[in-house]
């Protein structure tokens, strides 16, 4: 009933100015909700596609671009080019975060943002003082136009030679900003399969990804960097882990599919297959882009994909996932365990007992969400191949994208459990470090008891 009053009246007036009523979690999921909704209206225009979509397949589509997901049940290519530049703008608004913008329109506003919600933000871009929010946000959207800028001039590079000046533009420019972002979605029908050879696509992609993966307080302290400051334990967590998921991940799946004809064992050259495997160990854990067929893949690199899909990229970032942070925070925490520690450490530095907390719950809500989808998945699809439905289960919570071809074959409830999984996936990991970063203390302390484990 509070949640009713609040809806209907979302804002209050104070007097140093409005404020809004709704909970951070709540205002967050209904952003992604009404742009999913807007998208879908969009999409259904006469003007958006060459044939009309059915209600369920532009839903689908808004909402997995407003997620940054990249799951869909159309070919991209049937939509008109003003459907594309809609769709282009759902993740470029996904991607920078609903927040991002909420707090730049009510500071443009001058409407005053409460404490609590500001701790949103903060969670949001993993930053630990208030006083510059404001710089951090432009930062956030300077450095993501530029990122994108040098993107889309590498791939023109390549495309407009072979597309033409108009077209190799616009295929650049959508690239680019899909790739930042994490948003999976391509103009071909197989997404990059056709630009596997190609070194320069290959790194503008690559190096898109992993920027956009990163974190935005990352970038900044890494431009910080040059100017004699140090970097902090969230940063060289971020990049060492970054580096060496992304190196055992590109062995793995090199060793794997050595052999295979239908994906690396088909490709010629080492130079080719080196740079294939190193796509496909980044693309997971936010991209959703592939150049090889992820159908194709043998069950061990399905798994180790699934892996990376869970594992995400970096906080602050566009992509989902429980995010790479979390990961080595629960290895570190089994590290300290199993050598009889007191509290996880690393470069130097003990992890608070606050971030064991949160890398636990945040772990324990996104293996809920995948097995509660998984679940569901299993009734209303059933005749379909588990692991297809599990890799689909695990795309989506994930917001990643990448799927084995079953998107569209499934049923009106599974592409509805989909879009739900889509958008807890996206707002839940955000949601959830807002209640943490907000919780109080209780006044009660309870006696201790005993809990046998293993």
């Amino acid at each position: 009933m509070r949640f009713r009053q609040r809806l209907s009246r979302p804002m209050r007036s104070m007097p140093h100015g409005r404020i809004i009523r709704l909970s951070p979690p709540e205002l967050l999921l209904l952003g992604f909700v009404f742009l999913s909704l807007l998208g879908t209206l969009v999409l259904m225009l006469p003007i958006s596609a060459h044939a009309p979509l059915s209600w369920n397949e532009a839903l689908f589509t808004a909402t997995s671009a407003v997620t940054v997901t990249g799951l869909t049940v159309i070919k991209t290519s049937e939509l008109t080019l003003f459907g594309q530049i809609m769709l282009l703008c759902m993740f470029q608004l996904g991607g920078l975060g609903f927040m991002t913008f909420t707090a730049m329109t009510l500071m443009l506003m001058g409407m005053r943002i409460p404490l609590q919600h500001q701790n949103l933000i903060r969670e949001n871009f993993n930053h630990t003082s208030f006083r510059d929010l404001t710089h951090l946000v432009r930062t956030v959207v300077t450095f993501t136009l530029l990122i994108q800028g040098f993107g889309m001039a590498l791939l023109a590079a390549v495309w407009v030679p072979e597309h033409g000046l108009w077209w190799g533009l616009w295929l650049s420019l959508f690239h680019a900003i899909s790739g930042f972002n994490g948003a999976g979605f391509t103009l071909w029908t197989d997404s990059l399969m056709t630009q596997v050879a190609d070194p320069l696509v290959n790194t503008a992609i690559i190096l898109l990804i992993i920027a956009g993966g990163l974190g935005f307080v990352v970038v900044a302290e890494l431009r910080d960097r040059f100017q004699g400051h140090k970097l902090s334990l969230h940063s060289r967590i971020m990049l060492h882990a970054t580096f060496w998921l992304t190196l055992v991940s590109m062995i793995a799946i090199l060793l794997l599919e050595w052999k295979n004809p239908a994906t690396i064992g088909g490709l010629e050259g080492l130079g080719v297959r080196l740079q294939a495997a190193l796509f496909q160990a980044v693309t997971p854990r936010s991209a959703g882009l592939n150049t090889l067929d992820t159908a194709a893949l043998r069950e061990p690199t399905t798994l180790l994909t699934m892996v990376l899909m869970f594992i995400g990229a970096g906080p602050g970032s566009a992509a989902s996932g429980i995010k790479v942070t979390t990961f080595v925070v629960l290895l570190l925490v089994a590290r300290a365990f199993i050598r009889g520690g007191v509290q996880p450490t690393a470069f130097g530095r003990s992890i608070p007992d606050s971030t064991v907390f949160k890398a636990i719950a945040a772990a324990l809500a996104v293996l809920l969400l995948i097995f509660t989808c998984l679940f569901i998945l299993t009734v209303s699809d059933g005749d379909m191949d588990f692991l297809d439905l599990t890799f689909e289960a695990v795309s989506a919570s994930g917001a990643v994208g990448l799927s084995r071809g079953i998107t569209d074959e499934l049923s009106l409830t599974g592409q509805l459990t989909l879009i739900v999984a889509m958008l807890l996936g996206r707002a839940g990991p955000i949601s959830l470090g807002y209640f943490i970063a907000t919780r109080r203390p209780h006044g009660v302390k309870y006696a201790e008891g005993q809990v046998h484990i293993g």
